[in-house]
């Protein structure tokens, strides 16, 4: 198997159906592209920001989107939660990096081909953030969700599509790993219960801390 970025150094891993884990997708080099074009993105028009969910709690992640502006629980395309500034267009070769994730993880360049996605959640984790079991339910489409992750290590779980609580599946996910869930799992239960300090090679660009980048459809026009 290979990617867009050399050989895979690792196979695909399917944790349940419609999910899949490929360990190190991204090389370092990538992987430093992606914290450059974060730290750019964060630079405006509309910084990161703890996001509110509608009860007045402050997420403890730090949140910036491209394409769509996301606030709990709805799309817009400006920011009316921090300035009203319209945020970033998703860029091509995110979309890219998007189609070639599918291939990689599902083996079917075909049907990877069609993949469009037009927003990603950036999310920063500090030593201290965390992510509660939600489901990625939002949008109007239910074509797959692609994340990628850099920095720090964090504790995945990954769970079913009726409840937050048991059965689940813990996994690590490191600096350069690609998770992917659609079909069966595309509504799964999921969330970051723990962040490791101290456990991404500096190499990757990122002195402290975690970025996670979902790339996902909409499904708006």
């Amino acid at each position: 198997m290979s990617t867009l970025f050399g050989p895979a150094p690792t196979q695909p891993v399917e944790i349940a159906p419609g999910a899949v884990h490929i360990a190190g997708w991204l090389d370092l080099a990538r992987q430093r592209e992606l914290v450059e074009a974060c730290r750019s993105f964060g630079r405006g028009p509309v910084p990161y920001r703890a996001a509110k969910l509608p009860g007045g709690h402050e997420m403890s992640v730090q949140t910036l989107c491209l394409g769509w502006h996301w606030q709990p629980y709805r799309y817009t395309r400006t920011a009316d939660d921090v300035n009203g500034a319209r945020v970033p267009d998703f860029p091509d070769w995110l979309a890219e990096w998007g189609r070639r994730a599918l291939a990689d993880a599902y083996g079917d360049p075909a049907a990877a081909a069609g993949y469009r996605p037009d927003t990603a959640l950036i999310n920063f984790y500090t030593d201290s953030a965390r992510m509660g079991m939600h489901q990625d339910k939002d949008e109007r489409a239910d074509f797959p969700v692609v994340s990628l992750s850099v920095g720090d290590d964090c504790l995945f779980r990954f769970g079913n599509t009726t409840t937050r609580t048991k059965p689940y599946t813990d996994l690590r996910l490191r600096s350069g790993d690609l998770f992917v869930f659609g079909g069966p799992a595309r509504f799964a239960y999921h969330g970051v219960p723990r962040i490791y300090p101290g456990t991404a090679d500096p190499a990757c660009g990122l002195a402290s801390g975690r970025l996670n980048l979902t790339l996902r459809v909409t499904g708006l026009a």
